[in-house]
């Protein structure tokens, strides 16, 4: 029986993030898993192929799928399943990065059902696990018997402090101006995707070695696990392409030459390809009848073979290619902004056959992206969405969502794009781009960035810099002959060794990612690349600024205007209130939209609306609700509630007062009957602040000429009074009149009081005081108790 516990080989580079590779415990049934550890993040990879080829297959169908357990963190999914579902963006994300390493290292004819998993089974908030899933991808299928020309491994490279680190901690990335993941062989590079902080050509190189280093030492410890395990298994046999070098030579003979002269015709895309369709047609129908389908395939195939060295030749030995330009040549370019009247911002960016219509919505807090993944939970602020409908390229194509490519190449325009954003004190807006490419011939994505940019710019948002972007090609020959094309066509791409779209903004790069078909990718042809992309950028950027060379000075009368206000924290609940229904009054009321977050020691309240008296509606509420009211200030309030001892009345939002029925006029009121309305507008002024529990006293009356006759008030009278609990002397009780007793008041001997609470500090008594004729009969108070007790309720000091 094998060992339970497998074999485990270490990745140690003394910076203290050790990797083990573990073999044999875990997904033995598979043709090769492994489980890479690295503090508590553990992957698993697993790698099955099926035994037979595909039939009428010639590529590799390959799958690659990276998917996060919600278990990996301690957290149940939620929804109304409570259960992993779909890969999401940044799911498919990773998992490109691993597909696009790995295809190129399979043998060209092996086109076998293959497919690599990738699950994060254990995780930790620090570690990154998309720097090792390329690392855990190779080892399972190195354990295999696959024609895969592997190892290969991926790293992360950062820069912090001028130094440059492999698989930085999430923490260390924060202070880091380079993001990159590299992957690569032994020998040589064959994948980059990254974004960086403006970062010069030079710099660029310099990770892309000091990442090459690292990966050398993972494939090393590849070779090592597998030594550990007796060595590689033999390659698998597996159903090889037919071929006939007779044919194959035929068909070179009979259409080399063609095809040679439609490349060098300069044709549009479609006329190229419609010749290049008819040359193989004709050539099919011309051969005898009992040719079989199995030679009229191996036509075909080789046909394909005919235009890829031709297009090569044409390009290495002319210098000329397909639509005519120098190989440092950008395509015509031609622009325009504010083509969508309704958006906030819109651009159209055409360079040759590739046009990309941009539009730019500026939204509210209320409108983030909320990210909830095991290891990429939170909101974004910034989102950019790139369509490729069929129409593009002249083709019928369902519509069915976004696919893998769509979202790589709109998270490519997105990671360029972001590094030119205003901070959020600058720009208060969450901003979606949508990019929907209307044709294609290559660089699509590229043309995303440029309209992107002029189209933020259009919106008014106050970029930093204005960014390009360019993709660069690649011919190489046998003999060492290269040539590095600008600005690449869509047959270019398809038929070149390289895809390097490079980002950034005259002072330097924001994004990159590239792609390699090939071994032996010496650096100063990558470095030539950059330095040629780089003349290609800046020349874009002129052309852009012809059109739009700074951002608009304000946004567009239709978007919506945000306003922040800070306050404190004590104050969110009352902006809030209970269950949320203040906040949707004043939205209901003002037709604004309202957030509340909790910064630091702070609340940020942020208003948006499209109406100005709408917002300064809402403005003019939340600044009366977080505002300090000042005893000696007139409110104009509004009556909420009516009780026989006077009304409460809303003088600010959320604050209410007790207006006391002997404030209301100087004319003595016997009751509230008849006097105010609930919903009544009243002016007030705010005359006590009670010490203990924040109530309010207000007064309408003071507001109100006095009386001829009437006695000035001494001032501070009643406050003394109230201080002192002095309830002695002549309180006029005895020329108050005879009080209206015809109703039953009701008696209080058998009312139940409950014990009276000693520690209330009553004042000294006036003993010369003559209780029994101070106007009030105490046998029957039943109505002045209860006014008492609503009093002591809204807790004032002293008798009102």
């Amino acid at each position: 029986m094998s060992n339970p516990l497998g074999v485990t080989k270490t990745i140690d580079f003394g910076d203290g993030k050790v990797i083990e590779i573990e073999t044999g415990r875990l997904a033995k049934q598979a043709n090769g898993s492994v489980v890479l550890k690295m503090g508590n993040t553990m992957i698993l990879a697993t790698v099955v192929a099926a035994p037979e080829h595909k039939e009428g297959a010639d590529f590799l169908p390959l799958t690659v799928d990276y998917q996060e357990k919600f278990a990996s963190v301690g957290r149940i999914p939620g929804g109304f399943l409570k259960r992993e579902a779909r890969l999401s963006d940044y799911e498919i994300l990773i998992s490109r990065l691993v597909d696009r390493a790995i295809r190129p290292l399979f043998s060209e004819d092996y086109h076998a059902d293959t497919q690599v998993m990738l699950t994060l089974i254990s995780s930790d908030e620090n570690i990154m696990p998309d720097c090792l899933v390329g690392l855990a991808a190779s080892s399972a299928i190195m354990l295999t018997d696959l024609p895969f020309n592997g190892p290969m491994s991926e790293v992360r490279v950062g820069r912090i402090d001028g130094k440059f680190v492999i698989n930085p901690y999430k923490s260390e990335l924060e202070n880091s101006d380079i993001d990159m993941i590299v992957a690569g062989t032994m020998n040589d590079i064959n994948m980059v995707e990254g974004e960086m902080n403006e970062i010069s050509e030079a710099d660029m190189v310099e990770a892309l070695k000091f990442a090459h280093d690292a990966i050398k030492k993972h494939c090393q410890a590849q070779l090592e696990l597998c030594d550990l395990l007796g060595g590689r298994k033999p390659r698998m046999e597996y159903n090889h392409e037919v071929n006939s070098e007779d044919v194959k030579k035929q068909v070179y003979a009979d259409l080399y030459d063609k095809v040679y002269a439609i490349a060098k015709s300069q044709a549009p895309k479609k006329e190229r390809s419609k010749a290049f369709s008819e040359i193989v047609k004709e050539y099919i129908a011309a051969m005898p009848e009992d040719t079989t389908d199995e030679v009229k395939g191996l036509v075909k195939k080789y046909y394909g073979h005919v235009q890829y060295d031709a297009m090569r030749n044409m390009v290495l030995n002319e210098k000329v290619r397909l639509d005519g330009r120098k190989l440092n040549e950008v395509r015509p370019i031609w622009t325009e902004v504010n083509y969508l009247p309704s958006a906030h911002g819109s651009a159209i960016f055409t360079r040759g056959e590739t046009q990309s219509l941009t539009s730019v919505t500026l939204g509210s807090k209320l409108d983030e992206q909320m990210l909830d993944s095991p290891m990429n939970s939170g909101f974004n602020r910034f989102m950019l969405h790139y369509n490729f409908p069929g129409f593009s390229t002249g083709e019928v194509k369902p519509n069915r969502g976004p696919a893998r490519r769509e979202i790589g190449h709109g998270n490519l325009a997105m990671r360029g794009l972001k590094k030119i954003l205003p901070g959020d004190d600058v720009n208060p807006y969450v901003i979606r781009v949508v990019s929907d490419i209307l044709e294609s011939n290559g660089s699509s994505s590229m043309a995303t960035v440029c309209a992107g940019c002029m189209a933020m710019m259009d919106a008014g948002i106050q970029v930093k810099n204005m960014v390009s972007g360019i993709a660069m090609g690649l011919i190489s020959g046998e003999d060492g002959k290269y040539s590095i094309l600008t600005d690449i066509l869509g047959d270019e791409d398809h038929l070149g060794d390289m895809d390097f779209k490079v980002v950034g903004t005259k002072n330097g790069i924001t994004a990159v990612q590239m792609d390699i078909k090939i071994d032996g990718l010496r650096w100063e042809i990558v470095e030539e690349a950059l330095n040629q992309a780089k003349e290609g950028r800046l020349h874009i950027l002129g052309e852009m600024s012809k059109t739009i060379a700074e951002p608009a000075s304000d946004y567009k009368p239709h978007t919506p205007r945000i306003v922040r206000i800070d306050v404190a924290t004590e104050f969110i609940g009352a902006i809030i209130g209970p269950g949320g229904k203040m906040i949707q009054g004043i939205q209901k009321e003002t037709g604004t939209s309202i957030s509340i977050t909790e910064e630091g020691n702070k609340g940020i309240v942020e208003i948006a609306s499209n109406d100005k008296a709408g917002m300064e509606k809402a403005v003019k509420i939340i600044e009366g609700i977080i505002a300090v009211p000042e005893v000696g200030e007139v409110y104009e309030g509004v009556v909420k509630t009516i009780t026989e001892f006077g009304a409460f009345v809303e003088f600010l939002p959320g604050k209410d007062g007790l207006l006391h029925i002997s404030e209301i006029s100087w004319k003595k009121l016997p009751s509230m009957e008849g006097v105010m309305e609930v919903g009544e507008e009243v002016k007030v002024k705010l005359i006590e602040v009670d010490k203990k529990s924040g109530k309010y006293r207000l007064s309408r009356k003071v507001l109100l000429p006095r009386p001829e006759g009437m006695p000035e008030p001494d001032e501070n009278e009643g406050r003394e009074r109230r201080d002192n609990r002095d309830r002695g002397g002549d309180r006029g009780r005895d020329n108050r009149g005879p009080r209206n007793d015809n109703r039953d008041r009701g008696g209080r001997d058998n009312r139940d009081r409950g014990p009276r609470n000693d520690n209330r500090d009553r004042g000294p008594r006036n003993d010369n005081r003559d209780r029994n004729n101070d106007g009030r009969n105490r046998t029957n108070g039943g109505g002045e108790n209860n006014s008492q007790a609503t009093n002591d309720a809204y807790n004032f000091d002293g008798e009102l």
